[in-house]
């Protein structure tokens, strides 16, 4: 039903691990583009997900990062520890540099188990959905939406298919509105023809390093409105001070000030996650515990939210 999309950093990397039971529980199916040489923390996030049945799909080709040139040790990993496992599968980038031949071998290099497509820019659907049609149940086709337009996917008809978009607009903290739309994807994916959805959370799909020092701080918190037919919509909760890069943990303590007062206003629809119990905590112990541990905990609240909206009546 739903389809993190994880680009493979640190925090993301523990927010799954966090969240495994979770995960497990609602059904999701986390995918992983490794983006760091060292597979150490995939592998941690790999074995929470498994101790626990839930399913994941790991891009063994990916597009960013340390492994972009190659992939080989991300699919040493998947087969020196999940052969026989089907529950973590590899994923194939289909990127506009990746040609029909390089895609077919790269499947049937992974002939073992059910494998994902992943089409990101991709153009020959026609060939490809040609070259697959007499294995076409071994392959769930994951859109970006951005990348494969309505046409494109009609090629990938009669098989699993998620589409998966990008609720997140990056900009500069300091530029951000207080609200904004995210997404309407977890109420209207089927009425696309999909079988399920995605997204790339709190993050977004523009991929960068890490950026230099933050003149302002920003807590980013997905909410669901019922007023607006369950849309998803999320709030930036930003720092004031924002003129040097200065006083990180002074500038978090501002954004956190406006998310609390919002919070206790009853008037928020956030859901109190776990992690918004913990932010909660932060304000009253006036911590700090840095920009990454804000990230994760975003990205918690945001799975949270998705799992509580799907466990109501109705939503299932």
């Amino acid at each position: 039903m739903y389809y993190p999309y994880f680009r493979g950093k640190q925090f993301e990397l523990i927010a799954i691990r966090e969240s495994a039971s979770l995960i497990a529980d609602s059904g999701f199916v986390p995918i992983i583009e490794p983006v760091r040489e060292s597979l150490g923390g995939l592998e941690k996030a790999l074995r929470s997900l498994s101790d626990v049945g839930a399913e994941a799909v790991v891009v063994v080709n990916p597009r960013y990062g340390d492994h972009r040139e190659n992939g080989e040790n991300i699919a040493g990993l998947l087969e020196q520890g999940y052969r026989g496992n089907d529950a973590i599968s590899a994923g194939i980038l289909l990127t506009s540099e990746t040609s029909v031949s390089r895609a077919l071998s790269l499947a049937r290099s992974f002939s073992a188990a059910g494998i994902t497509l992943i089409h990101a820019g991709f153009t020959e659907s026609r060939a490809l959905s040609a070259q697959l049609a007499g294995d076409a149940e071994r392959f769930r086709n994951i859109f970006l939406e951005d990348q494969a337009n309505r046409l494109y996917r009609r090629h990938f008809l009669g098989r699993p298919r998620i589409l998966v978009g990008d609720g997140f607009v990056q900009m500069k903290n300091a530029d951000y509105p207080p609200v904004e739309t995210f997404s309407d994807l977890h109420i209207t994916y089927s009425e696309q023809g999909m079988d399920g959805y995605g997204d790339f959370l709190t993050v977004g799909d523009n991929y960068s390093e890490g950026g230099g020092p933050a003149y302002a701080v920003a807590i980013h918190l997905t909410f669901i409105d019922p007023d607006q037919d369950d849309a998803m919509f999320i709030y930036h909760f930003k720092s004031d001070t924002n003129d040097t890069p200065t006083d990180p943990a002074g500038k978090f303590a501002q954004a956190l000030g406006k998310l609390i007062t919002k919070l206790d206003s009853g008037e928020s629809n956030l859901v109190e996650t776990s992690a918004v119990l913990e932010f909660r905590d932060l304000h009253e112990r006036r911590h700090f515990p840095g920009l990454g541990y804000v990230k994760k905990l975003s990205i918690k609240h945001h799975l949270e939210t998705l799992a509580d909206f799907h466990s109501a009546d109705n939503h299932g």
